[in-house]
């Protein structure tokens, strides 16, 4: 288990150096709020997992075996890149700062892959499931508070190249947990064909009637959601919070809050059904999304004449304000990503599991790298606080579409039977 923790550790620690923090950088660097919002296209090679699996899963690198092998290579690609991005200024060369972090977002994405599969390959059976939430532990002590709250705090202290250079060592410990750890004993079928990995699993899933409700459901369950927390950093920054408040609260109250949220829905569903939880949860992450909007309305109004006579005026809301609205927002957020990654693990089919959840997980990405990268332009034109309510009410068909894809019956899947070994 040891193995896995450390493993989802690499897995979550890129992920917000190429999203909230590297927005907090670039904020830090005075880049307008619509080019900061364009930078969740970043997210985009996370959405493409279904592309990159098959090829993965097919050719074998002439090292370390089939899993290590390509886990090794995509570690050394994400501690280069992250080495690289230090060496870059969002004021000097934005493109070359965004097309580096392009490149962290391509290993990151790519190694993510590499890891589920070896943990679906070297766990027992029975122990997968506690196998999952090690894996999801790490993760999210990776991503909210190494990669997220620790890397905040120490811009604070020093430069964010020297953040990042630092985030890039620590990304070796995942490179040395693939070096150790072995190479899991599993009997593949070497005469499929790459058109085949590719093929079948997507035939038999798109061959199930209402699959294209599935699909559109995945992608609007939390556009809502995902549009809120885009520009999360920049809009507390922009409430004049301190990036030592912001880490404080935003990443170690988060932390826990989203912990409890998953744990807290896993404990619901197994009293109320998965389909009553998708609805309830995703009512109160809506309602969570209307936190912001009531946030945004505690900062004082300050007239700018008189803010450009005395800068000491900017005094940001309450710290309670803050963390009743991020704590409650991470709750809801880590009670509708229980459900919603327990609704997409009921529709894979055994044959062909991690190349159908790459599938799904992929167009999960896509909400975040689509309904994303306008969100600057949104707050530009719309104020915080309307933001912040149009994002409210993008809940609203997600929440719709539950009245399709809750009828299970109409979506089985085709029957499990066992591979050629």
């Amino acid at each position: 288990m040891l193995i896995v923790f450390f493993m989802g550790v690499a897995s979550g620690l890129p992920y917000a150096l190429v999203g909230q923090t590297l927005k907090a950088w670039a904020k830090d660097a005075n880049v307008p709020i619509a080019t900061i919002g364009l930078l969740s296209i970043l997210a985009i090679p996370y959405s493409l997992k279904i592309v990159v699996g098959p090829f993965l899963d097919h050719y074998i690198p002439p090292f370390l075996g089939r899993r290590r092998g390509w886990l090794a290579l995509m570690q050394v690609g994400v501690i280069a890149s992250l080495f690289g991005l230090s060496l870059t200024n969002p004021e000097g060369n934005f493109t070359l700062f965004a097309g580096t972090a392009l490149l962290v977002a391509i290993f990151s994405a790519t190694q993510d892959i590499v890891i589920d599969a070896y943990r679906r390959e070297f766990l027992p059976e029975e122990q997968l499931g506690f196998g999952n939430s090690v894996a999801i532990a790490g993760y999210i002590l990776a991503f909210r508070m190494i990669s997220g709250a620790l890397a905040l705090y120490l811009s604070s202290e020093m430069s964010w190249s020297q953040v990042y250079a630092i985030m890039g060592a620590i990304s070796i410990v995942g490179l040395a947990t693939t070096l150790l750890a072995p190479e899991p004993k599993v009997q593949y079928n070497k005469t499929r064909s790459l058109v085949e990995a590719i093929k079948n699993p997507l035939v038999e899933f798109f061959a199930r009637p209402g699959a294209l409700w599935i699909i559109a459901f995945i992608f609007f369950y939390k556009v809502g959601d995902s549009m809120a927390s885009q520009l999360a950093t920049p809009f507390y920054l922009d409430l004049h919070y301190s990036k030592t408040e912001i880490a404080a609260i935003s990443k170690l109250y988060g932390f826990i809050a989203v912990i409890a949220g998953g744990l807290i829905g896993g404990a619901m569903m197994a009293k109320i059904g998965l389909r009553r939880s998708l609805w309830t949860f995703g009512f109160l992450q809506a309602i969570s999304t209307a936190g912001f909007a009531w946030l945004a309305q505690l900062a004082p109004t300050i007239d700018p004449a008189a803010l450009a006579a005395d800068p000491s005026l900017k005094v940001a809301p309450a710290l309670n304000a803050l963390i009743a609205v991020i704590s409650f927002e991470n709750l809801t957020a880590g009670m509708g990503t229980a459900a919603y990654s327990a609704f997409m693990a009921s529709l894979t089919n055994k044959n062909f599991t991690a190349t159908q959840y790459a599938l799904l997980t992929s167009i999960m990405g896509l909400t975040n790298s689509i309904v994303g990268a306008p969100t600057g332009y949104m707050v530009e034109a719309m104020s915080w606080t309307w933001f912040f309510v149009f994002c409210t009410f993008a809940a609203v068909p997600g929440l719709l579409l539950l009245l399709k894809v809750g009828k299970w019956a109409e979506f089985k899947k085709s029957p499990e039977t066992p591979q050629t070994p």
